[in-house]
């Protein structure tokens, strides 16, 4: 097996790399019916793709998408919908000199050690390039979910920048007002002067984002295996560059009591359970309460970087890397609409598999 596929109703297959002639995805299981069309997934790729500002690679690609199957007259068909993404502004040149070389912090090396053979232009398919395929998927997924429950929303936005920690206060109005979907305009004030110095000096930094699900369904995800925080850490997991995933309170939960930790329950005058606080993210026992998914995972620094790292080449010579070429200071960035697609996929596939195994039946309480 490859293992480029994730899903099971709602299935995405991503292919293609970085210095490739195109990019995209095949997404089956897609619901028929479901309005859709080019610009509307175009909009969420625009929000993802580089060269927008000084804070992201310069490689200029216009991520423009092409709808080449399971759409017709502007509605899903229930076959399976290919995406497809053109790569055009490749400089292939600019890794020339690391073709016999490992960057340090890179997947050149491990792609190396199993396949004996690897593309080296760009990073092939561990490039942060082969994000834009699961955000296309994602923008099919969104689509799917307004038809089927209106009401949820999904948002991500940066809560770290290196050192830098998002306060408590967050302007949700501010997230599109910056170039590091950030809640707060005095933490992007903040962070664009911490990210010029990174940037100027030919160094990166690492992030973390946090992406949150409002009107889930109560009811997602199966017990042990099947669990929907089990998927959602393994997708945003499965994103290029990211270390860490954590659901609700997360690793902080290891410092709190259970009288700290217990999410108390209340009825709410609607005959439906009131949380008074949510340490659990949305999710108990692996199955959504109708709160807030509350998801956040921790980016690697960008390890393309023009500082000097030791290292060594296919023939096991010492040698010294530096990274030329256009790359992210900060790809933490840019996985903002990332890693919403990751969680529009995960949930729409449980909504469906819920629907398929209980025709969405529910316990009553009252």
């Amino acid at each position: 097996m490859s293992y480029n596929t994730f899903g099971h109703l709602f299935r995405v297959t991503t292919w293609g790399e970085s210095h490739g002639p195109a990019l995209g995805c095949t997404v089956d299981g897609c619901p028929p019916g479901v309005p859709i069309d080019e610009a509307a997934i175009q909009h969420w790729l625009d929000r993802r793709k580089p060269g927008q500002n000084k804070y992201t690679t310069q490689r200029r690609e216009p991520d423009q998408v092409r709808i080449l199957s399971g759409v017709y007259e502007g509605r899903t068909t229930g076959t399976p919908v290919q995406l497809m993404i053109e790569n055009t502004d490749q400089r292939s040149k600019d890794y020339g000199e690391i073709a016999e070389t490992f960057r340090p912090g890179h997947a050149d090396i491990s792609y190396w050690q199993k396949y004996g053979h690897r593309d080296p232009r760009g990073g092939g398919r561990s490039s942060a390039r082969e994000t834009a395929a699961r955000v296309a998927a994602g923008g099919l997924a969104r689509a799917v979910l307004a038809a089927l429950v209106p009401d949820l929303e999904i948002r991500g936005y940066m809560v770290q920048m290196g050192p830098h920690v998002l306060g408590p206060e967050r302007d949700m109005d501010e997230i599109e007002k910056n170039p590091f979907w950030v809640p707060s305009a005095q933490a992007a004030e903040d962070w664009a002067a911490y990210l010029d110095g990174l940037r100027k000096s030919g160094n990166s930094c690492g992030a973390a984002i946090e992406v949150v699900a409002r009107g889930v369904p109560e009811g997602l995800g199966a017990p042990v295996y099947g669990k929907l925080d089990t998927e959602l850490a393994a997708a945003m997991m499965s994103i290029n560059a990211v270390k860490g995933v954590e659901i609700g309170e997360g690793m902080a939960a290891a410092a709190l009591t259970g009288e700290d930790n217990a999410d108390e329950i209340f009825l709410g005058n609607d005959g439906k359970p009131v949380y008074a606080s949510n340490h659990a993210g949305g999710i108990l026992g692996g199955i959504s309460t109708g709160q807030d998914v509350v998801v956040r995972f921790a980016v690697k620094p960008t390890s393309s970087i023009l500082k000097p790292r030791a290292s060594i080449t296919k023939s096991g010579q010492p040698t010294e890397v530096v990274t030329k070429g256009r790359h992210d200071p900060c790809v933490g960035i840019r996985a903002v609409p990332v890693g919403e697609a990751m969680m529009a996929c995960v949930i729409l596939d449980h909504l469906l598999l819920d629907r398929a195994q209980t025709g969405g039946t529910r316990g009553k309480i009252g």
